[in-house]
């Protein structure tokens, strides 16, 4: 169960970040350009030491059986998140549609996930974020791809596998399994790094925020999107785990993630391949600034 104080706490440190970022973008300190080096640290270095640092605890079986159950629970989501994007937007022009599909099915779970996860259920929270992902960050450079170039595109496994967060997750899982203990100063460089993950993330956000125009957010189909990705997803997932009696940990970290916004990449591919950039970086917005709310609400429904 969720301490409604650290969650308001979170809410409260998470804001106050993005608004920084925000900020400091308006005040030119970061230009709009600043968000492709900074994602950068966060993919290839930060968010990989917040993943290792995650799996640095002692193993038993029920966090190994726990571990397997969320992979296998956070699979279950992609697909029906993949299935719903194809029925949810009936009516939707293609530059939209491949937005609206791809922002359901790719969550911002790294960016936003794992800094909530870690603050509302601790360490092993984060864990078991970092395994919930490893599914979502395989179908981010297949199926999410296709959702904007309408093909396999190429290189995808090459992408999956050398992929920063993955590599990091085959890193964890080893020293996991056998127990290794990093060198102090390694041990420390990567503690560091870690705990830059929230404001690093949080500030990249506030950053991308600052390039939308709010006057184009007043619209039926990004807020239709926001219900979905916001509130029927992560609710659905619950009903499903309450169903099948899942343990509640794994179900409180499961829906939490699944009511993750719009992932900041939807924006990034949407210029990359001639989509509705603009569209894109609207629905990552209000989808983000909605979430502090409906976060506390699902917490509230799980109480």
């Amino acid at each position: 169960m969720v301490d409604m104080n650290t969650l308001f706490d979170l809410q409260i440190t998470i804001f106050c970040l993005m608004l920084a970022g925000y900020l400091l973008t308006k005040l030119n300190v970061l230009t709009l350009d600043a968000r492709k080096p900074l994602s950068g640290l966060l993919i290839n270095f930060i968010l990989p030491c917040n993943i290792i640092v995650s799996f640095m605890i002692d193993l038993n079986h029920s966090i190994l059986r726990d571990c397997i159950v969320i992979f296998l629970v956070s699979t279950c989501i992609q697909i029906f998140s993949a299935v719903a994007g194809h029925f949810l937007y009936p009516g939707a022009q293609k530059e939209k549609l491949s937005v609206l599909q791809y922002g359901t099915l790719v969550s911002n779970a790294g960016f936003m996930g794992n800094p909530i996860a870690q603050g509302l259920y601790g360490m092993q929270g984060l864990l078991y974020a970092s395994v919930y992902l490893i599914p979502q960050r395989i179908v981010m450079w297949s199926a999410g791809v296709t959702c904007f170039t309408g093909n396999r595109g190429k290189n995808v496994i090459k992408k999956i596998c050398t992929h920063p967060c993955i590599i990091a997750v085959v890193i964890g899982l080893i020293i996991m399994l056998a127990q290794i203990d990093l060198p102090s100063g390694l041990d420390k460089t990567v503690h560091y790094a870690s705990d830059c993950t929230t404001a690093v993330s949080m500030i990249v956000i506030g950053n991308i925020l600052a390039g939308v125009d709010k006057r184009e957010i007043i619209n039926k189909d990004i807020f239709w999107f926001c219900l979905v990705r916001l509130l029927l997803i992560p609710l659905i997932v619950l009903a499903c785990c309450r169903l099948v009696h899942m343990d509640e940990f794994i179900t409180n970290v499961s829906v939490v993630l699944a009511g993750m916004p719009a992932a900041a990449t939807t924006a990034i591919l949407a210029a990359k391949y001639d989509g509705d950039a603009s569209f894109a970086a609207e629905i990552v917005f209000l989808s983000t600034l909605l979430s502090l709310i409906t976060v506390p609400i699902l917490c509230v429904i799980m109480m």
